[in-house]
């Protein structure tokens, strides 16, 4: 199912709409509460299952088998590629257009309770009661899905050398505005920060997917009856906040604890 075009301008305009603004909350939406372990997955029978992996030495972090290059910016440490992990027992992570390149690209599109490693039954009502401070979700050990106030921070951060923002993270190729190499003086996708940022678009709960190559849609853990995400587009320097249906595919970066 594709979303009428109509429809996505009015999306994109309400996300920029929703540019972030800064919090005084390093965590917002989190607290100490239940961890989420136990229950099912998505309904599979399947336990609940963070990637397993440890951070080298060396800018990498090891997860489920496979290594991602790392990047500080800031205070912060960041993954600088998508979560590639295939849950166990998980219908619902998947790649975009269910093609297995567009994993090694852009890595997979998680629903919202499934990023977090929730029971399903948490993308149909509010679980902020079971989202710790720093929650881990399915990143790997010592590293957690971010809160709507720290991606705040990493665009605090990056706005500071000119004013920009998504232009900052995105990388230099791979969005469709940009060209194979970048438009000249465009100034739409210069990665500074090596965060690398690529548009791998989503994923319907019903099977349909949209906006590869032109958006990419990241869960945050804040959640208050529906999930927040943040979003960059390949024709905007602005990023933006926005929040949607948690049975929704999207991309999942992890940030060091």
């Amino acid at each position: 199912m594709k979303t009428p075009r109509f429809l996505l301008a009015a999306c994109v305009s309400l996300a920029l709409a929703l540019t972030f603004s800064c919090s005084s909350d390093d965590d917002a939406g989190g607290n100490t509460g239940g961890s989420g372990g136990g229950g099912t997955l998505n309904g599979t029978g399947g336990a609940l299952n963070p990637c397993s992996g440890a951070v080298t030495g060396n800018g990498t972090v090891s997860c489920g088998g496979k290594t991602y290059n790392t990047v500080p910016i800031g205070d912060q440490v960041w993954m600088k590629e998508n979560l590639d992990y295939d849950v166990p027992n998980s219908a619902t992570d998947v790649c975009y257009g269910n093609d297995p390149s567009n994993c090694v690209t852009y890595g997979r599109l998680y629903n919202w309770a499934t990023a977090m490693n929730l029971p399903s039954d948490c993308n149909s009502g509010t679980c902020s009661e079971q989202i710790k401070t720093k929650h881990r979700g399915i990143c790997p050990d010592g590293w957690h899905i971010p809160s709507k106030a720290e991606w705040g921070r990493l665009f605090t951060y990056v706005r500071g050398i000119n004013g920009r923002i998504s232009g900052n993270l995105k990388a230099k190729t791979g969005w469709y505005d940009c060209g194979p190499s970048g438009l000249e003086g465009n100034k739409l996708c210069e990665d500074i920060y090596g965060f690398s940022a690529l548009p791998g678009g989503f994923g319907y709960s019903d099977g349909g997917f949209n906006d590869v190559g032109t958006v990419g849609y990241w869960w945050s853990v804040s959640e208050d009856g529906y999930a927040y995400y943040t979003a960059m587009f390949s024709y905007s320097q602005d990023t933006g906040y926005n929040y949607g249906n948690q049975t929704s595919l999207r991309s999942v970066r992890c940030v060091q604890d």
